[in-house]
């Protein structure tokens, strides 16, 4: 399903590349055969290697050492492992560890399938012509409870723009091992987050197997990693790789004003493609440490059709747990990150209609006058009996009107969240999503041209 396709574009050493999401319909791929003549195992020979751009084989035979008789031949050639002194058919440890996680929590894997009504495009420009069609995708997902309920992103289950909370019309999944496919509805969804909850319906308990949830915080680099999931519609694929950063700072999610809000994410060279979006990464203990989402993507840019290039991302595990409960209780509904209890003071008039923005999309001279700074979140209002209002924010007082636009003057204006500049209503998203009640966001505040902390606690009304 391309609900999420190439978004936003980062420049990277001068070369502008997307973070695509990375679920699909149906693709073509192609196989590329790589072979490693050393015989350091008995099942060296690799074939049927799906991999992007040019692959290098290497021989690891040496002349440095003759005394070593590294075999010329193939893989499998019964005098290599006397040679290094296995046995043939031995694994390394490494590879076991990978067996056992893959064996053990591989039925905990879902394999995802959507339909959606969407209207056709008219081909000769006629009104109403268009009709409607039958948009399908995959995605991935995996068992979180032995109740049934399922976890994967929101862009698997959305359909066509991903930015509604409609989703598709039709949700089944699939377990492994098993030809069968089953109906599943949603229980949460949580668009800003990029999550949804699902449950198949009438689904054998005995199929059910959930995989355990780790803990991402404590996450190191250079940890192994393994990518479950549907990769370009083949269900039931397993990759593998280490965690290459653990606080990647991306836009994930969907916001009011179609802005990616900016959240902390695991990176890993795992090979993820389209599909494998909701599929679970996975750490050598077999704990899922990661919900696989999107893919940084330099052929997106070109074709519109995401492929691996070494660089994925993940929601880290543990700001899926924190919003698990509430998708529990959502009752098929939306659920929205922490408000504070405000209103953006800064509208202006856009493509599809008004928009809330921050000082940075006004003109130098305007802020001048005005009296503003450079970029901030002007506080339009502020509603009674929030954590705004407990924490002693202050609204505008008047508002006057330009030309595409109204701006509150008067009140507030929030310069930073956290310790982040805040210039746009997603940059206080940011710092918020992760929040539990109970939980503070230290706020910069200009307040008659003087600065001022104000400290927000974040109560039950934050979460409603």
């Amino acid at each position: 399903m391309n609900a999420k396709a190439t978004a936003t574009a980062l420049l990277l050493g001068g070369l502008a590349v997307g973070l695509a999401g990375c679920d699909t319909g149906s693709q073509q791929t192609t196989a590329q055969t790589t072979t490693q003549t050393a015989p350091a195992q008995a099942d060296s020979a690799q074939t049927g290697v799906a991999q992007t751009g040019a692959t290098q084989t290497t021989s690891a035979n040496s002349t440095d050492n003759p005394a070593v008789p590294f075999a010329t031949g193939n893989a499998g050639d019964s005098a290599a492992p006397d040679a290094l002194g296995l046995k043939a058919g031995a694994r390394l440890q490494y590879e076991q560890n990978t067996i056992d996680v893959v064996q053990r929590f591989e039925p905990g894997l879902v394999y995802i399938s959507t339909e959606q009504q969407v209207a056709a495009q008219d081909p000769f420009g006629m009104m109403g012509g268009g009709g409607s069609q039958v948009q399908q995708g995959v995605g991935s997902g995996f068992f979180v409870n032995d109740a049934g309920d399922i976890l994967t992103n929101f862009h698997v289950v959305a359909g066509e723009g991903g930015g509604g909370s409609g989703g598709a019309s039709k949700i089944s999944i699939r377990v492994m091992n098993q030809d069968k496919t089953v109906a599943a509805k949603v229980i949460g969804y949580a668009p800003q987050y990029d999550l949804a909850l699902i449950r198949a319906e009438g689904l054998d308990k005995s199929l059910i197997r959930p995989i355990p949830l780790g803990n991402s915080d404590s996450l190191k680099v250079g940890q192994k990693a393994i990518a479950m999931g549907a990769p370009f519609g083949l269900d039931f694929s397993v990759s593998q790789g280490i965690v290459s950063s653990t606080a990647r700072q991306i836009p994930i999610g969907f916001s009011g004003g179609g802005e990616g809000i900016t959240q902390k994410a695991i990176q890993t060279d795992a090979a993820i493609n389209p599909g494998n979006s909701g599929g679970p990464l996975l750490n050598s203990a077999g704990e899922v440490i990661g919900i696989n989402t999107q893919i940084l993507s330099p052929s997106g840019q070109a074709n519109g059709v995401g492929q691996s290039a070494g660089v994925g991302f993940a929601i880290p595990i543990n700001a899926a747990k924190n919003l698990l409960p509430r998708l529990q209780a959502a009752k098929g509904g939306v659920v929205t990150l922490p408000r504070i209890g405000i209103s953006v003071g800064l509208v202006v008039q856009g493509q599809r209609g008004q928009m809330a923005v921050g000082l940075g999309a006004l003109t130098s001279q305007g802020k001048q006058q005005l009296k503003l700074p450079d970029t901030g979140l002007v506080v339009g209002q502020v509603q009674p009996g929030t954590p705004a209002a407990a924490a002693g924010l202050k609204g505008g007082t008047r508002t006057q009107e330009f030309r595409g636009g109204v701006i509150s003057l008067g009140g507030d204006v929030i310069v930073a969240a956290d310790g982040q500049p805040v210039d746009a209503l997603e940059d206080l998203q940011a710092a918020l999503i992760n929040k539990k009640q109970g939980d503070t966001v230290d706020l910069t505040v200009l307040r008659g041209g003087q600065k001022q902390d104000v400290t927000v606690t974040l109560d039950a009304s934050a979460f409603q």
